[in-house]
């Protein structure tokens, strides 16, 4: 475990932090070489993140890897990120065994290639007892539709009759998201300069506090990230009240 900064107080973590990982393409354009070698920059990112995280106690993070727009990308590229996905999933399931991370999909898991489907299902399976945090992967995801499909099952239900109108509630609709059972993110980080959320947990990002850094990616470390756990350590939440 590595030495966290004076200032980060551990007794006061965010419970759920949520990042969208942006800019893989540009740190590459920038090196002048193929936006896949950003990608795979991208993943050491990744790696190091998610091992701070569990090394200061957050719970629950979600990672914003592929959205539903994605797949309008060139083909190419497309693929290459599927196949950076199974590579990370294959490699590092042991890695979230040892350090006690439950794997969760949220998104169209449907809509992935079926070799990486099947890594994925597999990964989430021998993780499934983990319990020291949960490592939510956004992929094919996007808020609008995971909102569409909530309100879709929550009207199925009202019209078998297992569920009256008057009975609908905040609570109902996050319990059919594919965050059910979760905490809602504390904290949204966005890298690369690029302050929007861009279809990503617009439900349950109603009270996040959002983060921005013009930082790429691949150049995103431990040491600024616990730069924005202090900072927002020091904010005053107050979900609307005085």
């Amino acid at each position: 475990m590595q030495q966290v900064p004076d200032g980060l107080d551990l007794n006061a973590i965010p419970a759920h932090v949520a990042f969208i990982m942006d800019g893989n393409g540009r740190w590459a354009k920038k090196r002048l070489m193929n936006r896949v070698k950003g990608h795979e920059q991208g993943t050491q990112t990744v790696k190091e993140i998610v091992t701070a995280c569990r090394e200061t106690g957050i719970g629950v993070v979600t990672l914003y890897a592929f959205s539903t727009e994605n797949w309008a990308r060139p083909k190419q590229e497309v693929h290459a990120l599927m196949y950076l996905l199974k590579r990370f999933l294959k490699n590092e399931t042991e890695e979230l065994q040892k350090k006690d991370i439950r794997l969760n999909i949220i998104g169209q898991i449907e809509r992935l290639p079926g070799d990486v489907r099947m890594e994925a299902e597999q990964a989430m399976a021998a993780t499934e007892k983990n319990s020291a945090m949960v490592l939510n992967l956004a992929l094919s995801y996007g808020a609008r539709e995971e909102i569409t499909r909530a309100v879709q099952q929550i009207a199925a239900k009202v019209r078998s009759g297992t569920l009256e109108n008057k009975d609908i509630t905040d609570k109902t609709i996050s319990d059919h998201l594919y965050t059910a059972g979760m905490p809602d993110p504390d904290l949204i980080i966005r890298t690369s300069a690029e302050f929007r959320l861009s279809n990503f947990l617009m439900w349950q990002a109603a009270y996040s506090e959002l983060a921005f850094t013009p930082t790429l990616w691949p150049d995103f470390t431990r040491q600024e990230f616990y730069r924005i756990l202090i900072d927002y350590q020091q904010r005053d939440r107050r979900f609307g009240k005085v």
